[in-house]
């Protein structure tokens, strides 16, 4: 069988499903013994352990003369091993006494997977050795595409075996993601409110939530981000939305709510895990007072209906999370009528496109006054929208995350 053929018929073995890659490789192995175009009539698979580098047998296959179970012959007294490291196959005679005792005279191996480091040396995780009836010269070539399409397809498999676990993860953690978000759409006395989540692929930790107190005479409105990615970002910012929402309900002013959050963030999660967030409160006063508290996160934007001249809202403490006594000051601000609060995450500022220029504050500023006019709800996809043509040709994104509180009386 040449070598061109040789590779297909390997390949066309990768048809089952494995949990672990020696039970992939024994399959494997199986297939090329019993295939009778190929001259391999036994074979054996060793694993490379650690602490002293060692190979032990793993399995033996097919015809040959077997040897006794879990044998182990270390990197040290058996030279070999280093060689196969440099030149993936050895055709050679049998040097230790025990094998040759048990007959075996010559010495056909092939090191398969990846190689990793062991006391200094780079060897193979796995190691293949044969009984051919191969012509001596054909031996190795023979061995070296096995080891080869082997080594590939295992490779393959792994990473298969990576993009489905980690879709998994991100999955679960779209689910965690979405279960804080509330309906998007909020009428609250004379404020039209209007938030919307946009994931991207790799989940981040945004999050927004709206608590309406038992009297219907208060809400707090928060938007947050959580540093980390994936299910750990969901985790945090799903914690966070359910400690702010608990303590919204019970009337605590809105600095010690994030004051307590902070004390409890720092001690569930890790110190380089962190989040920002903006917590408003709005009531039924009819100047349209707002006290907030901005906690490291980027800053609100508040634009005037009547002249769209637009004005920020500075943070009032830092990141919530590593410093356990830290302590976050309330500003307040009065919404008038046809004004516009706009909560937002850096995914959408920060979004690049193509020439990595970020979208900006400055735009989004223009965007707002230039939208001052819509419902809350048309505001915030007018925004949405055009970051997203902004940034269409970029290749960075983030989630992008914002609420639009809007005075309509």
């Amino acid at each position: 069988m040449d070598h061109r053929q040789l590779q297909k018929t390997i390949e066309s073995f990768d048809t089952e499903k494995f949990e672990h890659a020696e039970q992939f490789l024994l399959h494997v192995l199986q297939q090329i013994i019993q295939h009778k175009g190929i001259d391999i009539l036994g074979g054996r698979l060793w694993r490379l352990e650690s602490a002293p580098a060692a190979y032990r047998l793993v399995a033996q296959l097919g015809a040959l003369r077997h040897i006794r179970k879990d044998f182990v012959l270390t990197v040290a007294e058996y030279p070999p091993f280093l060689q196969l490291g440099t030149e993936r196959t050895i055709v050679s005679n049998e040097t230790n006494e025990y094998l040759r005792g048990r007959g075996i005279t010559t010495y056909s191996a092939t090191g398969v997977g990846e190689k990793v480091h062991a006391e200094g040396k780079r060897l193979y995780e796995y190691i293949l050795t044969f009984n051919t009836n191969l012509a001596r010269e054909e031996e190795a070539p023979a061995l070296d595409i096995i080891s080869m399409t082997v080594s590939r397809m295992l490779r393959s498999r792994r990473q298969e075996l990576k993009s489905a676990t980690l879709e998994k993860e991100l999955e679960k953690a779209r689910m965690i993601q979405q279960s804080i978000l509330p309906e998007p759409e909020l009428r609250f006395h004379h404020y039209d409110i209007y938030g919307v989540s946009l994931p991207d692929r790799s989940v981040g930790g945004d999050f927004f939530d709206y608590v309406i107190s038992p009297e219907k005479d208060r809400v707090d409105i928060v938007i947050g981000d959580a540093a980390t990615k994936g299910i750990p970002a969901a985790v945090q910012a799903l914690y966070a939305s359910g400690a702010l929402r608990m303590g919204a309900m019970h009337n605590i002013k809105v600095s010690t709510l994030v004051r307590n959050l902070n004390a409890l963030v720092h001690q569930a999660f890790p110190d380089e895990s962190f989040l920002t967030l903006v917590l408003a409160e709005l009531t039924d006063d009819s100047q349209g007072l707002c006290v907030y508290v901005n906690a490291g996160h980027t800053r609100p934007l508040l634009c005037r209906g009547r002249s769209g001249k637009v004005e920020v809202l500075n943070p009032t403490g830092t990141i919530v999370g590593p410093f356990a006594d830290q302590k976050f000051r309330r500003e307040s601000v009065l919404i008038g009528k046809d004004d516009i609060l706009l909560l937002s995450t850096d995914g959408v500022t920060e979004a690049m496109n193509s020439s990595r220029r970020e979208y900006s504050e400055k735009r989004l500023m223009k965007r707002l006054a230039a939208l001052r006019r819509k419902t809350a709800k048309e505001i915030a996809l007018g925004i949405l929208d055009d970051v997203a043509r902004f940034s269409s040709s970029g290749k960075y994104n983030d989630d992008r995350t914002l609420v639009v509180i809007k005075r309509a009386g």
